[in-house]
């Protein structure tokens, strides 16, 4: 047991500190290369490459590389966009992106792997249930990873703060700020001065330096565990080729239900994409600097995992249902509280209370649609979490694609109308379930799928 965790350990303070970089240089994207949209162009195409990768890197890196080498490699993926970030141009930030967006998929892939074969293999020497061990290891493992949304963060906050040409800024400048956006360039126009290029160049390093770490953390102390090659390679024999999963992922679109579902699933996608690529930039940057965006997302974040703990051991008492309509109340509260609102650097405490109330939402669309189909597509669910991955990575891929097209309450608008039109094919999916099944009463569970955001992590 002591091997196989300190291998669980060492995967989850790898993940970590990858995640760590990640997750705050995604959250500044939007503020720090707003011009021309360059920002949130990467993100679009990182999250379209990752769709692309989903479908058939994964079971060919793992049958050549083993687990231990895939998520070394996929994991430099992560660095080359840290990278790209230092002279970020349409030359280095979009292919960097390309590169990310290929490596996530493997790098989840090969983590879900090597977890669940350690826990098998452990639990067969012990005598003891699989599954068992295989949840307690998922669970040290989210444990730690969840936190990497604060760490990055408050880095980046901290390193911003650092900053001594802060600018006051103008009722007129405010005016830019908000849902009513001037659709320019919102550092610029608030008159707020951006961060200096030594301050920004120090934490690049310190996101490169943390990705870097990960990599050395998995080369050096992760054990390629006895049977890894054999069990992956066996697990490949069994896996369907590139094109019969790729089918599948299509064939399963027959089932009404799962068709039904594509709204809930893409509008995962977009919420998360409104936050990290519009509220970030428009609202916080805007009209209190790109230093506390950072602050603003660990707030996010740790009501996110918080939420995403509770969420999962009331809903076998509340039912799905309760949780989604709280999740759709306080979602719709939101945006149109965000249409109405005027930001202005006096009222800080409301810069706060959006993303706290967004990671409450988020937690139940992640835990509860995961759950949804964990249950309704037990029996494929192979096909099932393909088409969850693809739909939302799309909502993602659409959400930062018109992030520049449009103003900031047309955004809210379509938002708006996704969630309501998600809630209603929803409902379709409860009645059928409820009509194939009378007198069944409908639970759910939370399940550990480890595929990446929580691909909003990604």
């Amino acid at each position: 047991m002591e091997r196989n965790l300190k291998n669980v350990l060492v995967i989850s303070f790898g993940f970590l500190l990858l995640f760590t970089a990640y997750g705050g240089l995604q959250s500044l994207q939007s503020s720090l290369h707003s011009e021309e949209g360059l920002g949130v162009a990467s993100l679009s195409v990182l999250y379209a490459a990752l769709i692309l990768s989903s479908m058939f890197l994964p079971p060919i890196l793992i049958k050549k590389l083993g687990c231990k080498w895939t998520i070394a490699g996929s994991m430099c993926c992560y660095i080359a966009f840290s990278l790209g970030n230092f002279y970020a141009s349409w030359y280095t930030l979009i292919p960097t992106s390309v590169i990310l967006g290929l490596g996530g998929a493997p790098l989840w892939s090969a983590k879900c792997t090597y977890l669940t074969t350690a826990g098998n293999s452990y639990a067969e020497k012990a005598g003891k249930n699989g599954k068992d061990i295989i949840n307690q290891y998922f669970g040290v493992f989210f444990l730690i990873f969840q936190s990497s949304g604060i760490w990055g963060n408050l880095i980046s906050s901290l390193i911003f703060s650092q900053a001594s040409n802060k600018v006051e800024i103008s009722e007129e400048n405010l005016a830019c700020c908000g849902a009513y956006d001037c659709m320019t360039d919102t550092t610029n126009t608030t008159g707020l001065a951006e961060p200096s290029n030594s301050l920004i160049y120090t934490l690049l390093g310190i996101y490169t330096a943390s990705g870097v770490l990960a990599v050395l953390l998995i080369v050096i102390f992760l054990d390629q565990i006895k049977s890894d090659q054999a069990e992956t390679e066996k697990e490949i024999l069994e896996t369907p080729s590139f094109w019969s999963t790729f089918l599948a992922t299509f064939q399963h679109l027959k089932d009404k239900r799962q068709c039904l579902l594509i709204p809930l699933t893409m509008y995962s996608g977009f919420e998360q994409g409104f936050l990290s690529g519009d509220y970030t930039k428009t609202y916080v940057t805007c009209a209190l600097g790109i230093h506390y965006v950072g602050y603003v997302m660990i707030c996010f974040s740790a009501v996110n995992s918080l939420c995403s703990l509770l969420f999962g051991k009331i809903s076998q008492f509340t039912g799905r249902k309760l949780l989604f309509a709280l999740a759709t109340v306080t979602n719709a509260a939101c945006i149109i509280a965000l249409l109405l609102w005027k930001p202005h650097p006096k009222q800080l405490a409301v810069f706060f209370v959006f993303p706290a109330l967004w990671g409450l939402s988020d937690a139940i669309w992640q835990t509860q649609t995961n759950g949804l189909y964990g249950i309704l597509f037990e029996k494929h669910k192979e096909a099932g979490f393909a088409n969850y991955r693809l739909w939302e990575s799309l909502g993602f891929v659409i959400a930062f694609g018109y992030s520049t097209r449009l103003q900031v309450y047309i955004k809210l608008y379509i938002l708006l109308s996704v969630l309501v039109l998600s809630m209603v094919t929803y409902g379709a999916v409860e009645y059928l379930e409820a009509k194939s099944s009378p007198g069944t009463p409908t639970t759910t569970k939370k399940e550990n799928v480890g595929s990446p955001t929580q691909e909003t992590h990604m």
